[in-house]
């Protein structure tokens, strides 16, 4: 466990080296830079923040938090600054004590997001890990508009020993969730993760659709502690966060998963995330294997993005 923890640590400092590179050297540039903090200092922070996908409302937070400390402890040297903001950016991604209630409950998980994100692995490798808790999990495969979607799952499914209902190109998604209970509660499982077609916010059917799969699971099942993971690519920055607002405003989104992030200069993405929408960030992928796939961590995550992979080895 400590050796897989240490290879994510790793994957993570280096996954992160792009937004790094554009985020905190622009950052580290601007401490050494200035002489005093006065209104340009500030202009300039928030313009690099802003350009880091940390987006408007996050950065006005976490600036507000800084110039608040920097006058109530009277510092002058913007070098001195530097922690605070940092300290500032993990106080935006509290993820909170009561994230993973899902893994301790019998629950349903709804997963969600765009083709091309990343969603059908992402269910695969959290069957995997909950498979690795000694939990019975039973997949539904309700993506039963993408070809491939059934398949991908159904291999996902026997690598991970889970259970799969449905997969069948074209047949109706909500009776697949239907079935799908009804077999949770008879086997007595303890997390149903549901697939679901990849939804654009224009397709309004494809949006009722999963309010009717919602409507299933309330009635059929209604003893379950309920989870809605939105998957988003974390390469696309702005956009993923247009995809979150999106889905939230049909679905009562819980939990964010956030992929890619090992190929993406827009990492600080994860913190805007939280701060427009306080939906937490849960898990974050950073490559293709079961062990890629981790609990978000804001002490782990901003620690990795301020550590170069210089100092990672050092640290290591």
């Amino acid at each position: 466990m400590e050796e897989e923890k240490k290879g994510f640590w790793g994957r993570l400092v280096s996954g992160l080296s792009k937004t790094r590179d554009s985020l905190v050297s622009g950052m580290d540039s601007i401490f050494g830079g200035f002489s005093s903090i006065d209104d340009d200092f500030y202009e300039e922070l928030e313009e690099i923040l802003i350009m880091g996908d940390l987006g408007v409302q996050a950065t006005y937070d976490i600036l507000d938090d800084l110039k608040e400390k920097v006058k109530a402890r009277h510092i002058k040297e913007p070098s001195e600054c530097r922690q605070i903001l940092i300290d500032s950016i993990k106080e935006q991604m509290g993820v909170g004590e009561t994230a993973y209630e899902f893994e301790e409950r019998k629950s349903v998980v709804m997963v969600i997001g765009v083709n091309g994100v990343g969603k059908t692995t992402t269910i695969g490798k959290l069957a995997g890990k909950l498979k690795a808790q000694n939990k019975k999990v039973i997949l539904a495969a309700a993506d039963t508009f993408r070809a491939a979607a059934g398949e991908q799952l159904r291999e996902w499914a026997n690598r991970a020993q889970a259970e799969l209902i449905g997969g069948q190109e074209g047949s109706d998604p909500a009776s697949v969730v239907y079935d799908a209970v009804a077999a949770a509660r008879a086997r007595h499982a303890d997390v149903l993760l549901c697939d679901t077609a990849g939804r654009l916010h224009n397709k309004k059917n494809l949006m009722e659709e999963l309010k009717k799969m919602n409507r299933i699971i309330d009635r059929e099942y209604p003893e379950a502690f309920r989870e809605t993971l939105a998957v988003l690519d974390a390469t696309t920055g702005q956009n993923a966060l247009q995809q979150a607002k999106e889905f939230n405003e049909v679905a009562d989104i819980t939990g964010i998963v956030l992929t890619k992030m090992d190929g993406t200069a827009k990492g600080g993405i994860a913190v805007a995330i939280q701060a427009e929408l306080g939906i937490p960030v849960k898990y974050i992928g950073v490559g293709e294997t079961i062990d890629d796939l981790q609990k978000f961590d804001a002490d782990t995550f901003v620690k990795a993005l301020f550590t170069s992979e210089q100092q990672e080895e050092e640290i290591c």
